[in-house]
């Protein structure tokens, strides 16, 4: 049976990729897409905050807001990921097209709940408000160390309002994110972003080719 018969026969997927600053997640990005290009699947990338026009006007306000509430910081990610669930994912997946998203709800509750300190149940509530059951069919966990990720981080552009943060706050979110990954084995995989991007590379593959199988 040819990918494109055996992919025909399934619902579309939803796959996202999570990871703090410095996890490489552009260079994971491409060689997932290359894979989903070798299956002949049709599909989108998108991200958050954003992947909509006005998910991606509420982006600019997160990412270089002079200040923001915390509490100000997580409503507006949600506010964002409606538009972007309701307008692009939703849509996509109902049309057979699967959906790659750099970044979904794992990375509030890493960024706002173990970064911001706000409470998961309201995370989850927001979660089931918005998001519902449109949750990820596979995430890959990019797990940079701090140190290694802000030092890349450190070489590229000018700093976004996130990146400005204290080495605490990155520690604090890869605590979170280790803690999703423990209560979701099944749909988190973890992969070792401190190593070099060929290193990287095989192991999505193995995590895609892993995932394909059980389709």
């Amino acid at each position: 049976m040819s990918h494109k018969s055996f992919f025909n026969q399934i619902p579309a997927q939803f796959i996202s990729l999570e990871g703090s600053e410095g996890a490489g997640k552009s260079s994971a990005l491409s060689v997932i897409t290359s894979i989903l290009d070798s299956w002949s699947i049709p599909y989108i990338t998108t991200r958050e905050p954003g992947g909509e026009e006005s998910a991606e006007k509420i982006r600019d306000i997160l990412l270089y807001a002079n200040h923001l509430d915390a509490q100000t910081e997580l409503l507006l990610m949600f506010a964002a990921r409606n538009e972007h669930v309701v307008k692009t994912i939703r849509p996509a997946l109902a049309a057979g097209t699967w959906v790659v998203s750099d970044r979904f709800v794992d990375a509030s509750f890493a960024y706002q709940g173990g970064g911001r300190s706000i409470d998961n149940h309201v995370i989850g509530f927001l979660e089931q408000l918005t998001v519902g059951d449109t949750v990820p069919d596979l995430t890959l966990y990019l797990d940079v160390t701090p140190e290694v990720g802000l030092s890349r981080a450190a070489a590229r552009s000018e700093k976004d309002r996130i990146e400005k943060e204290d080495m605490t706050f990155f520690q604090t979110i890869r605590t979170a994110y280790l803690a999703r990954l423990k209560a979701y084995p099944k749909r988190i995989k973890h992969v070792d972003a401190d190593v070099n991007i060929d290193q990287v590379a095989e192991q999505i593959k193995r995590v895609m080719n892993n995932f394909k199988e059980q389709l």
